[in-house]
């Protein structure tokens, strides 16, 4: 004991993160803010993790190299209370959130209104309203609520109304709301970002979230690309004393310089690379046992011109969904699920350049899609993708100047945290959602360490929020660094 207090007494730092994605920035933003000694370590020349943005076709046609458009970006409780736009964060508003394709009876619009949206979905705008509309002027209430480790609601009817609403799978919820086509096809395309079949709780949840999101703060993209968010990140800590370095990969606990609490913005699996046999033994094992998948294939395109959909209402939306009716967006989930590539995958879309002209010389445009495929998956289904593109806009193959593909090795290869290309620190089933990553009061902490993992496969999981690196610097602050 006497030999931990002297490392402690010596300790270089009060903390080091490791780690300077999102969630690793907004950790070390929140002990600097409380006057803390903290230092960043990344182990790419580059920060950002999943926020990054690069030229990687054609020089002057910036991409984003993973995460895109950022509705719990703008509509997170921390980031918000963040002066990011003093350090150059700006979000742009597409003129509608989301856009669906139909191959019949045109598109169908997520729009930033619930009337708006209710109708274009015919019979089915009372239940829309219904469904979203209670939530909608109650949007920071619910995501202080829903957005974190789980806990008594501070605002407990909202929260379970929601509950009995969302706390389904996709297709249980559409089969019991909707009567059309237009309103279930919209509905699972959003609950497909669960990465989940869509028969399998908790999609639905993702999907209504997602949805209220759209209407309560909407799915803007950062002019300039994600990378932006990380930047304005970067700045603010450092205005705040905080310090990075970069190209500094860290193999185990050895390599970080002394410190009072270590913050990893890392998966299980990297945590046990770095950390394993300081880490208790039952909590070692059970760590293993995490589950990641379904990995991701992405492409991005330098276009002569924009996208030209055979429905010009889908130039509005900043994201579009492209895989038609439910059924066939369920059918192509439900394989990858089953480690299969289907023919026809469900694809999602984003569009920035269209309404963030920084994005590409003038008259000129970007795009990015990607879809899922089984966890470490080695085809290459970048035809697939664009076939789903032709479908919904005769043309756009004439259009591409440039393109660039990444399957799930090279998205590992850019940042370790996409095991398998997993893109959100792991998979969202009900289990791994309520015990994310293990059933622990607070599952931030590692316990009989001062390690505390600030990752996306804490609360409350995948998305551009720093939400979990918040909540893991409060639990440091109450920690390792109570009385420093």
């Amino acid at each position: 004991m006497r030999g931990r207090d002297d490392r402690i007494a010596s300790a270089r730092f009060d903390a080091v993160v490791v780690g300077s994605g999102p969630n690793g920035l907004s950790a070390a933003v929140t002990l600097a803010r409380d006057g803390y000694d903290v230092r960043v370590v990344e182990g790419a020349e580059e920060i950002g993790g999943g926020a990054c943005s690069a030229e990687l076709t054609i020089p002057g046609f910036v991409h984003d190299l993973c995460s895109a458009v950022h509705p719990l970006g703008v509509g997170s409780p921390f980031l918000r209370s963040l002066p990011l736009a003093d350090h150059g964060l700006e979000w742009i508003h597409p003129h509608a959130p989301l856009a669906h394709p139909l191959d019949q009876g045109g598109a169908v619009l997520l729009e930033r209104s619930v009337d708006a949206t209710a109708s274009g979905l015919g019979a089915d705008a009372a239940a829309w309203r219904e469904l979203v509309g209670p939530f909608v002027d109650r949007w920071d209430a619910l995501a202080r609520d829903l957005l974190g480790p789980p806990r008594f609601p501070r605002r407990p009817v909202t929260a379970l109304r929601f509950a009995l609403r969302a706390l389904r799978s996709s297709r249980s919820l559409t089969r019991a709301r909707f009567r059309g086509e237009r309103a279930r096809a919209l509905f699972s395309g959003i609950a497909a970002h669960s990465m989940l079949p869509l028969d399998v709780v908790p999609s639905a949840a993702v999907g209504t979230i997602l949805g209220i999101a759209g209407h309560a703060v909407g799915w803007p993209v950062p002019k300039g690309g994600a990378g932006t968010i990380t930047g304005a990140l970067a700045a603010y800590f450092r205005s705040l004393g905080g310090t990075i370095e970069t190209g500094r990969w860290i193999r185990s606990l050895g390599d970080l310089p002394p410190a009072r609490a270590i913050l990893l913005d890392v998966t299980p699996r990297q945590l046990l690379s770095i950390a394993g046999p300081r880490l208790p033994a039952l909590y070692r094992s059970r760590l293993a046992r995490w589950r990641y998948g379904p990995g991701v294939f992405k492409v991005d395109w330098a276009l002569e011109g924009p996208i030209p959909w055979r429905d010009p209402a889908c130039a509005r939306a900043g994201t579009v969904h492209l895989g038609g009716r439910e059924a066939e967006i369920e059918a192509a989930e439900a394989a990858v699920a089953r480690g299969e590539h289907p023919k026809r995958p469900f694809v999602l879309l984003a569009q920035p350049s269209l309404f963030d002209p920084t994005r590409a010389p003038a008259g000129k445009h970007v795009a990015w899609a990607y879809t899922h495929v089984p966890v470490g998956s080695e085809l290459d289904v970048g035809d697939r993708i664009a076939a789903q593109i032709e479908r919904f806009a005769p043309g756009f193959a004439d259009l591409v100047l440039a393109r660039r593909s990444a399957g799930p090795a090279e998205l590992e290869r850019r940042n370790p945290n996409c095991v398998g290309g997993s893109i959100g620190g792991g998979s969202q089933d009900l289990a791994q959602t309520i015990a994310r990553p293990l059933p622990r009061p607070d599952p931030y902490r590692v316990p009989g360490t001062r390690l505390y993992l600030c990752s996306s496969s804490t609360p409350p999981g995948p998305g551009v929020h720093g939400l979990c690196g918040w909540y893991a610097a409060r639990s440091a602050i109450r920690g390792s660094l109570r009385g420093v």
